[in-house]
């Protein structure tokens, strides 16, 4: 089994638009954004917002839900470092995840 490298999302999304070889100021464009805003989010230094990423997967034929993911993946490991907290805080995080859901259900 190929082992997948791990990148950030913003880096996974300059990798996307290279590899189509689209310049910034196009899929920018696209998007309807300024590119410097598109190039902070390829850098990491801004988050972009839904509408963004359904259009980033619009534009390369992305699975919304994979983006979706690898976007709300990076934000949970970001969480942790500026919390300086342990990796034993997803077990945690894993029993409130259940714990909620029953919550909601018995709430529908």
């Amino acid at each position: 089994m190929k082992k997948q490298k791990l990148i950030t999302f913003g880096e996974y999304i300059r990798n996307l638009r290279e590899e189509a070889e689209l310049p910034l100021r196009k899929v920018a464009a696209q998007l309807d954004i300024d590119p410097s805003l598109l190039g902070r989010i390829e850098r990491n230094d801004r988050q972009p917002t839904k509408e963004i990423i359904a259009g980033i997967a619009r534009i390369f034929n992305q699975d919304f839900k994979k983006l979706s993911d690898e976007y709300l993946s990076d934000q949970i490991a970001y969480k942790i470092i500026n919390e300086n907290a342990d990796i034993e805080i997803l077990k945690v995080a894993e029993k409130k995840i259940e714990y909620l859901k029953q919550k909601i259900i018995k709430h529908i």
